[in-house]
């Protein structure tokens, strides 16, 4: 079973959520044309990253207490 850095799951997972606020933001704007599938895209970065922080933050807790 692969072994996956705990830290490299919370950076993976931050420049998700990042990524999920900041298309709306540009669509918001008209910066870039606002579609069905790119919102649902970034609403699902936005998820997909605040689980993998979440599970990074609680693998790294484990390592560190144990």
């Amino acid at each position: 079973m692969m072994r996956t850095d705990p830290r490299a799951l919370i950076a993976i997972g931050l420049v998700l959520v990042v990524f999920g606020f900041v298309m709306p933001f540009l669509m918001v704007l008209r910066i870039i044309e606002p579609s069905l599938a790119l919102s649902f895209m970034s609403h699902a970065a936005s998820v997909s990253g605040l689980f993998l922080g979440i599970i990074g933050s609680a693998m790294y807790i484990r390592i560190r207490k144990g």
